[in-house]
Formats: C-alpha cells, structure tokens, sequence
C-alpha cells in the first residue's frame, strides 16, 4: 500500500505546450486560454478549472483539428509509473473540461469525441502571442502576420454566440434545457397519477355536466390516457436524466402522438372551473396548449443533430 500511494504523483508540471508557449494566449469564442498562467478565462472571468482538465485542454489547443488519441493523453498525463484507472480518469477530466465549456459530447462546439479513438478540438482558435509594452503602455494582442483590424473583426466573430443550426438562437447549456424538458415531464406524471387517485371526484364533476353516456366517454378517456401517459413520461424523463443520445430522434418520432395527448388534457382545467373560475381555467388551458411545443424546442435544443467534421 505504501509503495502504491508513493507512486502516485499530485503535482505535474503542464505539459510540453505550456513550457514551449510561455506567451501564447489562445481564444475561442468567448473563452480565453492563457498558457503561461494556466489559467482559462470566459469573457474576462477566470473559471475554475482543475489541473487534468487544464492539461487535456492544452494538449488539444497544441493540435487543433486533429485526433489525439487517448494513448497519447495517458503517456502525457499519466507517466508508465502512475498506477491510476486511466480510462475513468480521462473521462471524468473530459467531462469536466465540457462541463466547464458548456460543451456536449452529443452537439459539440469545441471537443468532439472519435469512438474508442481519442477527441478533436474543432472550434477555429485566434493565437494571440504578448510583445511586450506596446504604445500606451498596453501589450500587443494582434495574432503573428494579422493586421490589428483583422484581429479585431476575427475577435467580434469569436465571441458572437454560437447560435443553434434550425432556431437560430443562442445554444443553452444543455442541463438547463434538459432541466426544464424533465420538469414538464414530471408536471403531466404528476397530473396522471392526481386524476386517477380522484378519480371519483372526476366522474362527480362529468355527470354534473355532462349526460350519461358522456360522463361514461370523459373518465374512459381520462383513465386511458392517464394509462398510456405515465409510461411514456417515465421512459422520458429516464432517457433525458441519463441523457439518452438519441432521445431527440425518438422525440422527433413520437412528437405527433405527444401533441395529440397534450392536447386532450390542456382542457382538463375545466373541469375544476367550478373552484378556479372560467378566467382561470381559460388561462391555465392555453398555457398547456402550448406547452408540447415547448417540449419540442427544449429537445431540438439539448440534442442537436450530429454535425460530421472532416
């Protein structure tokens, strides 16, 4: 035991790309990669980033565009006498580094992930090397050969939002999305379950206002409904919990029947209108119109189609 904990190394220096780039600073959209310091910044903001996640990004920065396999990340970052799972290792560091990013292994922006091979950085970088104190007393931050107006546009486009290929709109993080797609999960699971446990109530409130054979058809349908919806909230709220990566295929293929049960129960607040009043269950009414294409739009996107990089 004491031979494995002495072999275990905490403090590495940075790799290679760090020593040999002491000047480089590196930007990408709106983040900020100062080598020299280690340090990663987001519009100005020094993020938090921990040692490995920082390594496998620099490492990537060095050969942008290309593959670095995962052999090559473990012979930098884990010498051959550091006993140390690598597999979970690289992955948690990833995982870390794309969290930090706001990136996504399914859409990503900046780390793509080449199956069983390694990953890519495919965001064009600006390299901005100091020159010292130029005029003014400000260091120069014109990239090697690029005239500063260059430099300035170049910088404009990097920060500008990535915005999503369809919506045109700003990319979310993906987990408020995903949040938000779970919480309208969980809204209509919680409806399905409360009508049927007062289910009495409902079929008191149908012959109050409807004939017969028309109270008989409304607790049918709630109950039919009611049956068919708890499994599908579930399985959807599991496949977005553990972040199913073709859950945006299957959404796109289940969106029709979807829309068509939503639709049924928006028109379930009238059936309280009697303890709401008609304003209220008119307003309540149309916000659940609405809401499976809300559904629709969180899960365009949280899992936007796989681009393909040459």
């Amino acid at each position: 035991m004491l031979h494995y904990a002495s072999s275990i190394r905490f403090d590495r220096p940075m790799p290679d790309l760090q020593s040999n780039n002491s000047s480089r600073i590196v930007r990408f959209g709106v983040f900020e990669i100062d080598l020299a310091a280690g340090e990663l910044r987001k519009n100005g903001a020094k993020l938090r980033l921990q040692e490995q996640p920082f390594q496998v990004l620099a490492l990537l920065l060095e050969r942008a565009g290309d593959l670095v396999t995962r052999e090559e990340l473990r012979q930098k970052l884990w010498p051959a006498d550091t006993f140390v799972d690598f597999d979970h290792s690289l992955n948690t560091a990833v995982n870390k580094l794309r969290d930090t990013l706001g990136d996504s292994a399914s859409s990503p922006r900046y780390i793509e992930t080449l199956a069983r091979r390694g990953y890519r950085f495919i965001a064009p970088l600006q390299d901005t090397t100091r020159t010292g104190r130029a005029e003014n007393g400000n260091e120069g931050t014109a990239a090697p050969g690029r005239p500063p107006s260059e430099a300035r546009q170049q910088s404009v486009r990097d920060s500008t939002p990535t915005l999503h290929p369809d919506l045109e709109l700003p990319i979310p993080r993906r987990s408020l999305t995903r949040g938000l797609f779970a919480v309208e999960q969980l809204m209509y699971l919680i409806f399905y379950v409360v009508a049927l446990f007062r289910l009495r109530a409902v079929e008191g409130v149908a012959e109050s206002s409807l004939p017969g054979w028309g109270a008989a058809v409304l607790v049918a349908a709630v109950m039919g409904t009611a049956g068919v919806g708890i499994p599908l909230r579930c399985y959807l709220l599991s496949a977005v919990g553990f972040d199913y990566q073709r859950l945006g295929e299957k959404f796109h293929l289940m969106f029709p029947f979807i829309l068509a049960l939503d639709q049924l129960w928006a028109v379930a607040p009238f059936l309280l209108i009697r303890k709401i009043g008609l304003g209220a269950a008119f307003a309540a009414s149309a916000t659940l119109l609405y809401v499976p294409f809300s559904e629709r739009t969180l899960i365009r996107m949280a899992y936007i189609k796989q681009q393909t990089h040459d």
